[in-house]
């Protein structure tokens, strides 16, 4: 059996998560527009809106959540 190396899949998950919160906000602005309404995400990561700038936070926080 091959042991799993704990620092690559930490690391995938921050990238898979950071970018799917940064894709998935470019998605609901392409489809809908930017918004600046409370969403349920705006509880767990501050500052976060859908819109470009909330897009790069939403990345940010991702990245150090995941």
């Amino acid at each position: 059996m091959m042991k799993l190396d704990i620092r690559a899949f930490a690391l995938s998950c921050c990238l898979l998560w950071g970018f799917g919160l940064f894709f998935g906000s470019w998605w609901v602005i392409a489809f809908d527009g930017a918004s600046i309404d409370p969403t349920l995400i705006v509880k767990i990561y501050r500052d976060y809106t859908i819109a470009p700038l909330g897009s790069l936070i939403a990345l940010i926080w991702g990245l150090a959540d995941g």
